[in-house]
């Protein structure tokens, strides 16, 4: 395959596993794995450069898919090669009632993208690319009269380096748009992890994405003809050995299942530290990538939270006080990202750290009133969330970025969502109104109850001021008398330890 400019000059292997270095020492792979992981590691490690690779997005409107929905895809993926640091410089896009078998395309359209990159447009017979181009005549990849060329190709004489294809690619399907191209060939989910890959920060981020990643490239090992059979093995020598894709396979279970493990000793101590804080009111913002959750996060809590206008520039859950603070404490979480078509193997890598959703009492969707496509957005969120779990959490939506919104278009949003708030997170007004609506939300359960604290007793009164609001305190001979403020279970954790605590006396 042709190296990519912008790529740094290290070995596949090392661009693999060996990526993060305390993830422990991997096991060793054919030749099979490396070829498999090659594109992945190699936009991986895409630097930031003055020339950007080149990159050609593809995407097949399918029956049932509306125009506007299709364009919103293409512009997703656009803004995914972006944070990439891959440079777009043509679309190729058709609509067909299915994909492709072969290569996603059909014929004129592949010849189209082969153009774009450089290739042959045709994907060659035989089992490796022959210096005289065939194509493939196989069945579903007839151009029908019926596809249609969506919109009018720019022109350009600059080859695209990467192929990014706005749909999920069986592996065939990758292998023959490569051999048709000769360009570097990502789906969408590949193109994801592998932003993932490189934003993660923490060692759990980082164990999360590599076990998604492993299990993204076990279905897309090959074969390399020469070299199919490891060794003899068997009992006395009778019997095959392992071919070194199937060797690779184990491998990367093995390598799952010690990822895993490890995973889950770091879960636990998230879950402790999550128990610890479940005396206390707690909120999360949720949301799609890119929504502002981390700028609203550093307006709310005070917090350094990074911010980066980039898809999926925080991955690792933040949580602080609300700001300013208010009695009870309420603690805010800001979670990662949501987006289209979100690959199933992040959301169950990232499900541990998603818990801060699920368990929260109130969840802040966070949307982007500027983004025309913030309902569907909104639906994707909730999506997600229901299938966490979290769907029947009590929800408030906040519609940010309306600065970016003229008179009329705050008007019909409001009109639409009556009940969201509508803010700019960089405005002090707009975050003070959402943060008087936080503690609105938590007032409205809340009830009044007088509590008597006996003197020998008198370090929960610090603990009663830390959990509810004191309205009024007194004190006589045998103790202070408290009217406090708070929700109904945390009133009835504080008789239960005065009870308790008073018989142990």
């Amino acid at each position: 395959m042709p190296a990519l400019p912008g790529v740094r000059s290290q070995g596949v292997r090392s661009q693999g596993l060996r990526s993060f270095p305390t993830l422990g020492r991997p096991p060793r792979f054919s030749q099979s794995f490396l070829l498999a992981s090659d594109a992945f590691a190699k936009l991986r490690s895409l630097e930031p450069a003055r020339h950007k690779p080149t990159a050609v997005i593809v995407g097949v409107q399918l029956d049932g898919v509306d125009e506007r929905e299709h364009q919103s895809s293409l512009a997703e993926l656009h803004r995914l090669a972006d944070t990439l640091g891959l440079k777009v410089i043509a679309k190729v896009t058709q609509r067909r009632a299915a994909l492709a078998k072969a290569a996603v395309l059909g014929l004129g359209k592949l010849a189209t993208l082969g153009k774009l990159t450089g290739g042959a447009g045709t994907i060659p017979k035989g089992p490796e690319p022959s210096k005289k181009k065939q194509p493939y005549l196989g069945h579903g990849d007839e151009d029908d009269d019926d596809d249609e060329d969506l919109e009018e190709q720019p022109t350009t004489e600059e080859k695209a380096k990467v192929v990014l294809v706005d749909h999920d690619l069986t592996p065939s399907q990758a292998r023959n748009l490569e051999r048709a191209t000769g360009a570097e060939v990502m789906d969408r989910t590949g193109v994801i992890l592998a932003i993932f890959h490189r934003h993660a920060k923490s060692r759990e981020a980082r164990l999360q994405v590599e076990i998604a990643r492993l299990s993204y490239l076990a279905p897309r090992l090959r074969e390399l003809g020469a070299s199919k059979e490891r060794q003899r093995g068997g009992i006395g020598g009778r019997g095959a050995g392992e071919s070194n894709m199937e060797l690779d396979r184990r491998k990367i279970r093995d390598r799952i299942a010690e990822l895993r493990r490890e995973l889950e000793a770091i879960e636990s101590e998230s879950s402790v530290r999550r128990q610890r804080r479940s005396d206390h009111e707690r909120i999360a913002l949720v949301g799609y990538t890119n929504a502002g959750k981390s700028s609203l996060m550093r307006a709310l809590t005070g917090s350094e939270a990074y911010v980066a206008d980039a898809l999926f520039a925080t991955l690792d859950t933040t949580v602080r006080a609300l700001r300013p603070e208010t009695r009870p404490k309420i603690l805010v979480s800001d979670t990662v990202g949501f987006i289209k078509k979100l690959p199933h193997d992040l959301v169950a890598s990232f499900r541990s750290t998603l818990d801060e959703a699920r368990e929260a009492q109130l969840l802040l969707f966070v949307v982007d009133a500027a983004d025309p496509a913030h309902e569907s957005q909104l639906e994707v969120t909730q999506s997600v969330l229901r299938e966490l779990g979290a769907g029947e959490t009590p929800s408030l939506l906040v519609l940010n970025k309306i600065d970016k919104l003229s008179e009329s278009e705050k008007v019909s949003l409001a009109e639409l969502h009556p009940d969201a708030v509508m803010i700019s997170a960089h405005s002090p007004t707009d975050v003070a109104r959402l943060h008087a609506a936080i503690v609105a939300f938590f007032e409205r359960s809340m009830v009044e109850r007088e509590i008597f604290v006996p003197y020998e007793l008198q370090r929960l009164v610090s603990e009663i001021h830390e959990r509810g609001r004191v309205l009024s305190e007194a004190h006589d001979e045998t103790g202070t008398r408290l009217l406090v403020r708070a929700i109904p279970d945390v009133l009835s954790r504080f008789d239960g330890a005065i009870a308790r605590l008073s018989h142990v006396k």
